[in-house]
């Protein structure tokens, strides 16, 4: 019989035939090679004691990908920080210096008269030249015009100036300040670094370069002098350079003319007499200084009268007041063989004010008037 026809006993159960059955058993090829045994070969199995199969060594599986990334990532994150810690520990910029402000050197020299000291209202007083061509109070402390500088701009420079402004107001048109009654408002405008000697100048004043309370401010005595007029006259300059690239110089040159009368006995119409101050100070101001509004004193150049070359002015200054005369002694004795820093031992004499304007009445003795554009020159007495 020809074709094919299905068993006598019927078409098997699975119509497939029976590979599907043992499908799961089938070796494959990556079966046989991750198989851990091995059968040997005939040859080898005639040999003596011969085990039937041996045991495969273990496979190495070839790294991933994603293992080799992750390698790398973590070799990436410990470079990043091995980089961080090294510049941590030493910074390719320059730190910037921290500037300390230097003490204030002074100079206080007193301006004797040449004879008695004119009395008068100040009023009068203040009609002789070149007095009557000063201004009042701080209308006399003026800007000059403001240009920028190659590290500072316009609007630091005005706040340098403004700053010098408030600390001449202060410390030498504040009538509580020259009363000797307060002296925070000058302090609070110095660099933290000289209000030590700042302090040390207002309770131990000495006439060492250093601690004169006088080159920080015009301090009178209050037991001995009052102001006879609150309307103080000024006259002087400002000016400013650039002093480097991180600091600014201002010099302040003003003249300052106080009409005074005793503190004691009641007050006399004609019996206030002038008293000059010329201060010359230089200042410096760093950016830190710009941004809290406080400056650093350099130097101070004072020069005051009328006074006696004799008179310690360290601590205060002390005027010679209406018909007095200065004592006719030299300044006090400088010892070059003492320990420690010699006093300054300096003295000028006070020139002539020019006689008054027409509109005001003449003095009684014109050579008895003080100048004090003489300040610009005083004359050392041995």
């Amino acid at each position: 019989m020809t074709g094919r026809s299905d068993p006598p006993n019927g078409p098997p159960e699975n119509p497939e035939g029976g590979e599907d059955e043992y499908r799961s058993l089938v070796f494959d090829e990556s079966f046989i090679r991750s198989a851990r045994m091995q059968e040997f070969s005939a040859q080898e199995r005639m040999g003596e004691h011969a085990r039937a199969v041996r045991t495969l060594p273990e496979p190495v599986a070839p790294a991933s990908h994603g293992s080799r990334a992750a390698i790398v990532l973590v070799v990436l994150i410990a470079l990043a920080f091995a980089t961080a810690v090294y510049i941590g520990f030493r910074n390719p910029y320059p730190q910037p210096v921290t500037r300390r402000a230097e003490p204030l050197r002074t100079t206080v020299v007193p301006l004797a008269p040449r004879g008695t000291v004119p009395a008068g209202s100040p009023e009068r007083l203040y009609l002789a030249a070149p007095l009557s061509g000063f201004r009042t109070g701080a209308e006399g402390i003026n800007f000059p015009s403001v240009r920028r500088t190659q590290n500072f701009s316009d609007s630091q420079i005005t706040t340098a100036l403004a700053t010098v402004k408030d600390y001449l107001v202060e410390s030498s048109l504040n009538p509580d300040v020259l009363t000797g009654q307060v002296r925070r408002p000058v302090e609070q405008l110095l660099d933290p670094d000289q209000r030590g000697q700042f302090e040390r100048s207002m309770s131990s004043p000495a006439d060492d370069g250093l601690h004169a309370a006088t080159g920080w401010l015009v301090r009178f005595d209050p037991a001995q002098v009052e102001l006879a007029d609150p309307q103080i006259r000024v006259q002087g300059t400002l000016s400013y350079a650039e002093d480097g690239a991180g600091t600014l110089e201002v010099v302040s040159d003003h003249t300052f003319t106080y009409a005074l009368r005793p503190a004691e006995g009641p007050p006399k119409e004609d019996g206030a007499s002038l008293f000059t101050v010329r201060r010359e100070l230089h200042f410096r101001f760093d950016r830190e200084d710009l941004r809290l509004h406080r400056l650093e004193v350099r130097t101070a150049h004072v020069q005051a009268g009328p006074q006696s070359c004799s008179a310690g002015a360290a601590g205060t200054l002390r005027p010679l007041l209406a018909g007095e005369r200065a004592d006719g002694r030299g300044p006090a004795v400088t010892d070059p063989y003492a320990p420690g820093r010699p006093a300054a031992a300096l003295c000028g004499t006070l020139a002539l004010l020019g006689a008054p304007t027409p509109s005001g009445a003449p003095p009684q003795d014109p050579q008895d008037l003080q100048d004090p554009q003489a300040l610009r020159e005083f004359r050392p007495r041995p």
